[in-house]
């Protein structure tokens, strides 16, 4: 009698369980479209982009610097004499060495590219965060998914979609909202080029690129 008491006991707490579960309601959001709907964002974007091209004309100008220099040694080669032809190797050797540092510091891994991003773009990510919080707990979800992240979302149904609501919470929501959220220029920061045999390592690149862009999947309907 009591074995058949523990299962049924057992059998109510998996039952209770199960509903529980049941119940937990989620959702998903792109917060990818968010930030696109966001002036701050676009603003960020655009002096990140700024910032860039202005970086890079530095380290173009200090290459054609070095190729002068090079190029010079190339002709006098000739009438030097060997303490000369090594001073002017060093020479070489160093505005090389400085040039790379430089083009590193700037958009290398946690670069000054990487540490603007992080400063101009996370107060509106963290305005983003705040206002999902604020939704899930006004819609009593569970979970929250991002759309435009890392997580692979084979199927969405737009009925979970509150990235409507999130809009809402930020003053943002507009009648064009089941517009595809514009993207491009306003999400891009030039990935620097440097000429061949000179890329910097594949990691530092990465840190330097601007997020990629990806394809935006707006809500059919949005719930009331």
């Amino acid at each position: 009698m009591k074995k058949i008491l523990s299962i049924l006991a057992a059998l109510s707490v998996l039952v209770c369980t199960a509903q529980s579960a049941v119940a937990q309601k989620f959702g998903y959001v792109d917060s990818e479209y968010i930030m696109g709907k966001m002036p701050a964002y676009a603003q960020a974007q655009t002096e990140l982009n700024n910032l860039s091209q202005t970086w890079q004309k530095e380290i173009e100008t200090q290459k054609k610097d070095l190729d002068k220099l090079y190029r010079t040694y190339q002709a006098e080669e000739v009438l030097l004499t060997e303490p000369m032809k090594k001073k002017r190797q060093d020479e070489i050797l160093k505005k090389e060495q400085d040039t790379k540092a430089y083009q590193n510091k700037i958009f290398g891994y946690e670069g000054q590219l990487f540490k603007k991003r992080q400063e101009l773009t996370k107060p509106v990510q963290d305005q983003v965060f705040e206002a999902i919080e604020k939704v899930a707990k006004k819609k009593q979800l569970a979970i929250v998914f991002d759309k435009s992240g890392d997580l692979t979302m084979l199927y969405t149904n737009p009925v979970h979609d509150y990235t409507e609501f999130v809009l809402e919470e930020l003053g943002l929501a507009s009648e064009d909202r089941n517009q595809t959220a514009q993207k491009g220029s306003v999400k891009t920061v030039t990935t620097p080029k440097t000429p061949a045999g000179d890329a910097i390592p594949a990691d530092e690149e990465k840190a330097g690129a601007a997020p990629t862009s990806r394809p935006s999947a707006r809500p059919a309907s949005r719930k009331n």
